[in-house]
């Protein structure tokens, strides 16, 4: 089974993006974010017709959006709202076999990295705490699960282009580290890509549109990614990051798609 996350940046913008990911990549499962739609605009019959007839999504107008696509059937589908707001950033389903996948898009977090005098950094903050608590109290812990989505956190030195220049910049900055690591000790997830990928190596899955030439800087972050419940890893076949998505005409998206293979 090979499962790809990508935030898209508006799906109906980049359609054929999503195409080409499937024409040149064949995932069995997609799970996209900033859809940026509302679900009855939702480009559900064009991809039904490359193959992804089992749909769960979550949209609303010009903002946010999750979206689950998969060649297989999708059961026991759920909506997670965090924050008091339900600005669809989190779906659920059961994959055959009985693995429970996740989408999420956590919050950017604005520019500044004060909470007090950032009001979406303080959200950020807060929606990750939110996600420790949850996943801390979850009963079914002996469940499989996968978990991916944009998590809007560069969480390791060599996530990021510099680490010491980072260190002040919304999505490096050790708070967010802390909290990020929190979420992932508290339901015991494995970072899927790093399990291949050792942390002395430099990764990244987004560059900035700021960008002029964004191949010739290369000062990327690992802000999309992908998690698996221990009990997972030993089926854990490979991964691949799509680089030259970031590339992809005639408007690419400045992320690109993380992808795992496991059976």
């Amino acid at each position: 089974m090979r499962i790809a996350t990508w935030n898209i940046n508006s799906v109906r913008l980049r359609l054929g993006l999503v195409e080409k990911l499937i024409d040149e990549h064949t995932p069995d499962v997609i799970c996209l974010q900033e859809t940026k739609t509302v679900d009855d605009t939702f480009p559900r019959a064009a991809l039904a017709a490359k193959g992804y007839k089992y749909q769960h999504i979550l949209g609303m107008k010009g903002y946010n959006g999750v979206a689950i696509i998969s060649r297989m059937p999708l059961t026991a589908p759920g909506i997670r709202n965090w924050q008091e707001r339900e600005d669809c950033r989190h779906i659920f389903a059961e994959l055959p076999g009985g693995i429970e996948i996740h989408c999420c898009y956590v919050p950017a977090g604005g520019d500044i990295p004060d909470p007090k005098a950032n009001p979406k950094f303080a959200h950020k903050l807060g929606f990750l705490d939110e996600k420790i608590a949850w996943w801390k109290t979850r009963k079914d812990k002996k469940k499989s699960k996968i978990l991916v989505g944009d998590l809007n956190v560069a969480p390791l030195e060599n996530d990021v282009w510099s680490h010491k220049q980072m260190l002040d910049v919304v999505s490096h900055t050790p708070i967010e580290v802390e909290k990020f690591t929190a979420w992932q000790k508290a339901h015991n997830w494995v970072d899927a890509v790093r399990h291949f990928v050792p942390p002395e190596e430099k990764l990244y899955s987004w560059w900035s549109y700021r960008a002029s030439d964004w191949q010739a800087s290369n000062r990327g972050r690992r802000l999309d990614h992908i998690w698996v419940t221990p009990d997972l890893v030993p089926s854990l076949k490979k991964y691949k990051i799509i680089r030259d998505a970031r590339g992809w005409e005639p408007k690419p998206s400045d992320h690109v798609p993380v992808m795992i293979d496991i059976g």
